[in-house]
């Protein structure tokens, strides 16, 4: 199965992406995005989640991924990383993008990961700063962390280079090309969309003083 497309597929199939260049919205990094993408979808699908889950297992076989434990981050990465789990027969725990802020103030829960391989799981990456603050977590709670499963990367450069920094290689099941690709032959944008949607990819930075956007 090509994943890649497969997953690309079955996001648009559900909803799971938006194309909205003239009501942009802004991620947590600040970068303000025509395209948005919610993974959190899926479970309402179980037909299409079931490629994301597959996906999954066949990108730790195809990479070698050697792991103990599964870590899903808060919110989106919690139900793939459970329902994986559960196919794969390993333990899961989730992390929390903060700590409580009552009781023990913990930022993982399910179980202690000390000495222990851990695989984490996260639904989107774009800049990479929210993943690498977990990884931080796990091996500060003695976790060991070499590899990070992902559903969608927007694949920008800052990301790339903040996993390289941290020791930990990104398996992506898709991206935001191969899905602009996809939704192009699906008539999901027009042409003058996907203009400026693809002036974006080529500088999310600077994309929304270039479009007169504040």
């Amino acid at each position: 199965m090509d994943f890649q497309k497969e997953v690309a597929k079955a996001l648009l199939n559900i909803g799971a992406v938006g194309f909205k260049p003239k009501e942009p919205i802004t991620f947590k990094s600040g970068i303000v995005s025509p395209v948005y993408c919610d993974n959190r979808k899926f479970p309402f699908h179980p037909e299409e989640w079931k490629k994301v889950i597959e996906g999954f297992k066949a990108l730790i076989e195809e990479d070698n991924i050697e792991f103990d434990v599964i870590a899903g981050a808060e919110l989106a990465g919690i139900p793939h990383s459970a329902a994986l789990g559960f196919l794969l027969g390993k333990p899961s725990v989730m992390v929390r993008k903060q700590p409580k802020d009552h009781g023990t103030g913990k930022r993982i829960e399910g179980g202690d990961i000390t000495g222990k391989k851990v695989l984490m799981l996260e639904d989107l990456v774009s800049t990479g700063s929210t993943s690498i603050s977990m990884i931080e977590t796990l091996k500060k709670e003695g976790g060991q962390v070499s590899d990070c499963l992902i559903i969608v990367t927007y694949g920008f450069k800052e990301s790339a280079e903040a996993f390289e920094k941290a020791g930990v290689r990104l398996h992506a099941l898709t991206s935001f090309s191969i899905i602009l690709e996809e939704a192009l032959v699906m008539n999901k944008f027009t042409q003058d969309e996907k203009v400026i949607i693809e002036d974006w990819f080529n500088d999310p930075h600077g994309w929304a003083g270039r479009q007169g956007i504040k």
